[in-house]
């Protein structure tokens, strides 16, 4: 069977709390779990090559055979490590974007094609921003923590409708629905390629 080329392999990040102490006690295996299901649905995993939560859901991904792809905001290893503090292990490839933590937000969630939001503080709520102005396939994961429910406070006052944001508690039920929002994109993209061509 011919494997699918990696350029038209699903891209999935993962946002959430590099200092985890305030997210509970089931981050950790939610995280991994999260990571797990998003390798087995054949998605390459996208972080902001921190630590915490997207640290331990590349972890997840890479038990499980997947791919795991991260963007820092530092300009080369030797900053990432020593400047920023941040790991590189349970990365295969590390994009060193010199742009600090603002600009690798935004490339990060740019670059993917959904973008999946755990436990987290300000940094995730701005990834969760960037993401919902581009319209990405947003899946946001419930848990013993209040990152969700910040969320569903941010759209509530934001007074702007919005269909691609699915929430879930199960982190396989999440990317499966997810999934489908990327696969619909997918179709979309294809229908309108055909139209202007044909």
């Amino acid at each position: 069977m011919e494997q699918p080329q990696q350029h038209l392999q699903m891209k999935f990040g993962v946002s959430g709390a590099a200092e985890t102490g305030h997210c509970g006690p089931d981050a950790y295996d939610q995280a991994i779990q999260l990571g797990q299901e998003i390798a087995k649905s054949g998605a390459i995993i996208v972080s902001g090559a921190t630590t915490g939560f997207p640290m331990w859901s590349a972890m997840g991904a890479k038990q499980a055979g997947g791919f795991s792809l991260g963007f820092s905001p530092a300009t080369c290893e030797k900053e990432h490590i020593e400047g920023y503090n941040l790991p590189i292990e349970h990365m295969d490839v590390i994009v060193y974007t010199g742009f600090g933590y603002p600009g690798r937000d935004l490339i990060f969630t740019r670059s993917v094609d959904a973008m999946f939001f755990g436990c987290g503080r300000i940094g995730t709520i701005h990834e969760f921003t960037i993401a919902f102005e581009d319209q990405k396939p947003i899946g946001v994961l419930q848990g013993a923590w209040e990152t969700d429910e910040v969320i569903k406070d941010i759209l509530a006052n934001g007074h702007r409708p919005n269909d691609r944001i699915v929430f879930d508690s199960d982190p396989k039920a999440l990317v499966e629905r997810v999934v489908e929002l990327v696969n619909k994109d997918t179709i979309t993209r294809a229908q309108m390629h055909f139209e202007k061509v044909g």
